[in-house]
């Protein structure tokens, strides 16, 4: 390789000057090699010093010693928490939801308006009922009787008919008693009331404080608030309020849309920013599975807002594990002075009188460790990427013509070493970001899935040393053949950093073009370089040597800090979904691609700087030996093992299922019972199998999937529809006996036209009940009582027609028609297929159900109830 380098550069020689003879110049003696891990090492505990204090740093918790200073008291929302926790599972339907939680919320917002100060407001509370029906995914969501708590809190000097809407949920997945999702959010916005409601202020706008009963079934009261509620059309801005863990700061997730003033209020209001843009397109894009009432809001009112989440501790959401044991006190007091200071700012913003007449687009944002929260539009975002781009492009350009002075060399001589340096750091950009996927998805082959989920430092090891070792390993072989003695071993390295300004300038060019907001992750390191570069240039820095290092170094603890804080975060929120994302890819290339990431504009510009140190090839085989020890651990000591009982257990989702299949004439042609797995994660039932539990005739369901409709199984939601071909059925002999009736009756068959027939329904059931509809070939599904706009626009082939109900307070029965069209109006022949099934969410199931369930280990979180599912053919 040396001497095909020599010969390039001859080449070379020749191109950019001739025969001239050339200057040699005297490189700088190297630091010691010891230094050079040190180096690294320093970083790392930079990260740990700060990144990690700094992400869970809290305020102090108020005590009820504090009341009278008109502040949020955490220790009152604590209580409150500690009650409504303690109802239990509040599923949509359920005794606990409807009656016990509404009632608590009563009860408070009572004590509440009779400690009012009647002088200054008007507090007026309204507890209603929606029904209605809106597409979501690959369903029709139909819903009825779910209920909603509206309170509109009105100064009474205000004149004003726009409202500002705060909103939460208070209802749960099952077998959880949500204290994180979402009861943290609902005490905050009674005590946030309650503190605004007993303070003497002026605000121009009232507040409508929405507590919604029914979102963890896809949303359905937010939609039947803002569709049909009295005070909807007067809500012009929202503050939507979620929990996907168990307690930590609130990250601000997604603004607007094409609402960035929002932002300006952020900032002068919030105490304890949290909030990024990268968040916010991530989530959009759809690789969270999950969503929340701030898209009801935007898409059936256009309503503009803020989305605020607790995103801490993942691994309990939508488990029996959310718990107020979980949540520390302090999470509470800082979700409540940001939202209590936040609230009063946006109750007298003046864009509230006419939001689309302050439409001003796209923002950026994003805080920094929590001490400062920055936004700018996205128009100025475009002018600021463009000119730094631009602006780097110019000082390398400089920088090389400096080389060119300083070394006696022609400028020709060392851009074409830049070229081939650059071609050099353009490789290890590129092994930097793919060796953490090739670990990824080496271990995934092996069936070592997720081996970070409970130990989540051996990302350190899988896939940020792989990464720090794609970037210093090719330029580190550069350095050590390389033969040019021309330009000093300084200014090649120099020339390495150049490439990776260069690199970036190029990347952020690109992402801005595509309208990627996101690019600021990329702007900030190249800013602090371009800055460090021009300072060195003004100075005799560049020239001397490595003296040009130490304002270099200084210069990147801002964007390393800021780099590995955002992807810090992201890694955070992201590592328990991976375990709740279905089975069907490999999700651990989300955790390498952020590590890589966040590796990559981390030490971007530190990496090359390994080779001012003597024997750099050291610290490349410490970052190999560390990967190679990290990957023992990962697959052959329980450190690697994902799952924990109590702190990180494996979600267990099976439906207890009887599957009864009757023919045209009224026949049982099928009859089975066994259990429908909806793996969660990648490992699937490996873990089970190792855990001795006895899944003997497991089978994939996809054969039936192409035999029956639907797969002949009641796929519960859209999840189970989208991960119906990862799913397994395991038969049991004895059948499952239905806990309570799910009955579909025929009212009436009635011929309307030659070619159109009507069938009317009449179904009761369960508070969950799903309805698949399928017409035979040479017959059109032409109308029903359902909503129309699913109707002509049905999941794509070979999905059914699913519709999913769901009803609150009102259990009455489901009364639908279908209307069908045959060109030759035969209906005395199979018309169409029609599958009914019932969720029996709050009951357990026989004794033979519970015997299995308890053969799980003790790391397994089990969402299970019995399922019948009936088929008819009409």
């Amino acid at each position: 390789m040396g001497h095909a380098e020599n010969l390039l550069l001859q080449e070379l020689d020749e191109q950019c000057g001739g025969g001239k003879v050339w200057v040699s110049r005297k490189s700088a003696p190297k630091i010691p090699w010891y230094f050079a891990t040190g180096f690294l090492v320093f970083w790392g505990l930079l990260f740990f010093a700060v990144v990690i204090p700094f992400y869970n740093r809290l305020p102090t918790a108020l005590t009820l010693e504090d009341a009278n200073e008109n502040v949020f008291i955490a220790e009152r929302a604590y209580r409150n928490l500690y009650t409504l926790s303690n109802i239990g599972y509040k599923l949509t339907g359920s005794k606990e939801n409807e009656i016990e939680a509404v009632q608590f919320i009563l009860n408070e917002l009572a004590q509440i308006k009779e400690a009012s100060l009647k002088d200054f407001f008007d507090m007026e509370i309204d507890l209603s009922q929606a029904s209605g029906s809106y597409p979501y995914k690959t369903v029709l969501n139909v819903y009825q009787g779910v209920q909603n708590i509206a309170v509109k809190l009105t100064p009474k000097n205000s004149t004003s008919q726009t409202y500002l809407l705060v909103n939460s949920h208070f209802d749960s997945k099952p077998f959880t008693p949500s204290a994180g999702d979402a009861g943290f959010m609902i005490v905050t916005m009674l005590e946030v009331l309650r503190v605004i409601a007993t303070t003497k202020q002026q605000f121009e706008h009232p507040i409508v404080f929405l507590f919604n009963g029914a979102e963890e079934g896809d949303m359905q009261a937010s939609h039947g608030f803002i569709t049909q509620h009295k005070w909807a059309p007067l809500c012009k801005a929202v503050l939507n309020l979620e929990g996907v863990g168990g307690g930590a700061r609130e990250i601000l997730f997604q603004s607007g849309p094409n609402h960035s003033w929002l932002l300006k209020y952020y900032k002068k209001y919030i105490k304890y920013p949290f909030a990024t843009t990268l968040a916010e397109e991530i989530f959009q894009s759809g690789i969270i599975p999950s969503d929340s009432d701030f898209t009801q809001f935007k898409k059936y009112a256009k309503i503009p807002g803020l989305d605020m989440a607790q995103i801490n501790n993942g691994y309990v959401y939508h488990t029996k594990y959310d718990v107020i044991d979980v949540i520390p006190r302090e999470a509470l007091q800082n979700s409540g002075d940001n939202i209590l200071s936040l609230v009063q700012g946006l109750a007298n913003a003046e864009e509230l009188h006419d939001t689309e007449a302050h439409t001003n687009g796209h923002a950026v944002f994003f805080d920094f460790l929590g001490l400062y929260f920055i936004h700018y539009s996205q128009t100025t975002g475009i002018w600021l990427n463009y000119g730094v781009a631009a602006a780097a492009f110019i000082f390398i350009f400089i920088s090389m013509w400096r080389m060119a002075a300083v070394s006696h060399v022609s400028f020709c001589h060392v851009a074409c070493w830049f070229t081939l340096v650059l071609i050099v750091q353009v490789i290890s950009f590129v092994l930097g970001l793919a060796f953490p996927f090739i670990v990824s998805n080496v271990m995934d082959n092996l069936g070592l899935s997720l081996p970070y989920y409970s130990s989540p430092i051996l990302v350190i090891g899988l896939y940020v040393c792989p990464s720090l070792i794609g970037l210093s390993l090719p330029i580190t072989i550069y350095y050590a053949v390389q033969g040019n003695k021309k330009i000093s071993t300084g200014f090649h390295v120099q020339l390495a950093l150049h490439g990776q300004g260069v690199i970036l300038a190029f990347l952020v060019t690109c992402l801005t073009v595509f309208g990627v907001r996101s690019t600021y992750i990329l702007l900030i390191p190249l800013i602090f370089y371009v800055l460090s570069l021009a300072f060195n240039l003004l100075t005799t820095l560049h020239d001397r040597g490595y003296a040009w290092t130490g304002l270099l170094k200084a210069s990147q603890i801002i964007p390393f800090l800021h780099s590995s804080y955002i992807i810090y975060v992201l890694i955070v929120i992201l590592t328990p979904i991976c375990a709740r994302s279905g089975s069907a890819s490999n999700r651990d290339l989300y955790i390498a691609g952020l590590a890589a990431a966040g590796t990559v504009l981390s030490f971007g510009f530190l990496v090359p700087l390994i080779n001012t140190f003597r024997r750099p090839s050291l610290v490349v085989l410490s970052l190999l030996a560390i990967t190679a020890l990290s990957m023992y651990l990962a697959s052959s000591t329980q450190i690697g093992f994902p799952f924990r009982p109590k702190t990180s257990g494996q979600r267990v989702a099976y439906l207890q299922v009887r599957n009864m299949f009757y023919e045209y004439d009224g026949t049982l042609s099928k009859d089975e019972s066994g259990y429908l797995f909806n793996f969660q994660d990648r490992r699937e039932e490996t873990t089970f199998l190792d855990a001795k539990v006895n899944l003997t005739g497991l089978v994939s369901i996809k054969l039936k999937c192409d035999k029956y409709m639907m797969c002949g199984m009641p796929l519960y939601d859209y999840r189970y529809v989208q991960n119906r071909l990862q799913s397994k059925w395991l038969p049991r002999s004895k059948s499952i006996e239905p806990p309570a009736a799910t009955k579909l009756e025929l009212i009436s068959k009635t011929t309307l036209s030659a070619t159109t027939v009507r069938f009317e329904f009449n179904l009761t059931g369960p508070s969950h009940m799903s309805l698949f509809i399928q017409a035979y070939e040479d017959v059109e599904l032409s109308n029903w009582s359902f909503l129309r706009s699913y109707l002509d626009d049905p999941p794509a082939y070979p999905l059914s027609y699913h519709i999913y109900f769901t009803y609150g307070i009102d259990s009455s029965p489901l009364n639908f028609f279908l209307e069908f069209s045959k060109a030759d109006g035969d209906f005395d022949v199979p018309i169409f297929q029609l599958g009914v099934s019932g969720h029996y969410i709050e009951l357990e199931g026989d004794a033979e159900s519970l015997d299995f369930a308890s053969t799980f280990p003790s790391f397994g979180i089990l969402a299970t109830w019995p399922v019948l599912y009936q088929r008819y053919i009409f």
